[in-house]
């Protein structure tokens, strides 16, 4: 996973309430007792050396992982069985904070994901300890479930599930010539699935989690293609008590960012709506959110696509030519729309991912009803009376859209 500056499986009701709860109580540690630290200094570790990193990340991992840690520790030793000692064959990709093999657990009989940071890396470490304490208090069947951990000697290792679809990125935007590509219905299930896994760290998880880092390449797919956020390295805790945003450095992947993020570095939940506006629009178009191969006017795939939001008769160019036209032409109407205002320049004019989700929910349903609804609507004009009050919000806004909504940005 390449990250820089902007600038340039489901657990009891029980076991559910747990999880939160000792998520908040780990967020508030700071106030309860002044010689630890919250669960959210984690995300801000700044230690100068290699020794005292390692030092202080095997004392928080032994601190925090008292009761709450519910990935099991495996050793370096048994990893190298598992990837026959990292050879490059088992290499399923590489990133910024380092390299991801696939695995094989013999006495679980259990493939998995490898994934081994760099160890002389600060944020392969920061990392490291974000996500084996956020996966373990936070449960999904939308978020990638953390297996195991290591952290001998100087490795840092996560093992995760292994996602025999890969990610939605080999699947959309680097389609091989003998590759099929998804149809409408596959594309708003993962969309929609997506959109469930943000929604819960938004709205759920106490306090709230902002993703920071939504993309195509980090949204995980199983042998249904049923998908999954991963890498949660860049994750933040949201504010809590009267605080409206949380101020930090400025990352994540160029094109993603929300705008008053990558200007300010004022992070809110609204950023990772904005995240998934452009996503939703890779989705929709099969384009990259920036492709320097195409001509200058349409290399940022949002610049390209604010004018012809406001032209109703030119949403078929949005459409992903591998599609042909075997899509209902409403429903790429209304998915434009919730694109459209998840992409809104002002963060409080996006919508709740709540929201998002119930629109999507209709959107990923069955083909043959959606195409009814396309051949009603010349007896039911607005041809609404189907679909649920937020999908309706989405259309009738961007209908009355104007320059004071989506701007262009250069």
């Amino acid at each position: 996973m390449f990250c820089f500056s902007c600038c340039m499986s489901s657990s009891s009701d029980q076991d559910k309430i747990n999880h939160t709860n000792s998520l908040a109580k780990s967020i508030h540690h700071q106030e309860q007792q002044k010689d630890t630290k919250s669960i959210a200094s984690f995300a801000n570790i700044s230690i100068k050396t290699d020794s005292s990193r390692r030092k202080y990340i095997v004392e928080e991992i032994e601190k925090y992982g008292k009761g709450n840690i519910s990935a099991q520790t495996i050793t370096y030793n048994d990893l190298c069985l598992a990837t026959n000692n990292f050879d490059s064959e088992c290499l399923l990709g590489e990133g910024g904070f380092g390299k991801v093999y696939k695995g094989h657990i013999q006495s679980k009989n259990k493939d998995v994901a490898v994934k081994q940071l760099d160890r002389n890396g600060f944020q392969g470490n920061r990392e490291f300890l974000v996500e084996v304490l956020l996966l373990s208090l936070l449960h999904h069947p939308n978020l990638v479930t953390l297996e195991a951990y290591c952290s001998d000697g100087d490795q840092r290792v996560l093992v995760y599930e292994f996602m025999s679809n890969g990610s939605l990125e080999d699947h959309l935007l680097e389609i091989g010539p003998e590759q099929k590509p998804l149809d409408w219905i596959t594309r708003m299930k993962i969309a929609e699935g997506a959109a469930k896994g943000l929604e819960y760290l938004h709205e759920t998880a106490n306090p709230s989690v902002i993703y920071r880092d939504f993309k195509a390449s980090n949204i995980l797919l199983d042998e249904k293609f049923n998908p999954k956020l991963s890498d949660f390295g860049l994750a933040k805790l949201g504010p809590t008590g009267d605080k409206t945003h949380v101020s930090t450095r400025v990352m994540g992947t160029y094109g993603y960012c929300a705008p008053e993020y990558a200007s300010t570095g004022q992070l809110t939940t609204k950023s990772d709506v904005y995240s998934f506006g452009v996503v939703f629009l890779e989705i929709i178009t099969g384009r990259r959110v920036i492709d320097n191969s195409l001509p200058s006017e349409e290399q940022n795939l949002v610049v390209w696509a604010t004018p012809l939001f406001r032209d109703k008769t030119k949403f078929h160019l949005m459409a992903d030519p591998l599609m042909g036209e075997d899509y209902p032409m409403k429903a790429l109407y209304q998915a434009l729309a919730i694109a459209a205002m998840c992409l809104q320049e002002e963060a409080g004019t996006r919508p709740l991912m709540s929201d998002v989700v119930t629109a999507l929910e209709f959107l990923s349903g069955n083909k043959k009803e959606l195409d009814a609804e396309d051949e009603d609507e010349d007896e039911d004009e607005e041809g609404t009376c189907k679909s649920p009050p937020a999908l309706q919000s989405f259309t009738s806004r961007l209908e009355r859209a104007d320059t004071n909504g989506i701007r262009e940005r250069d």
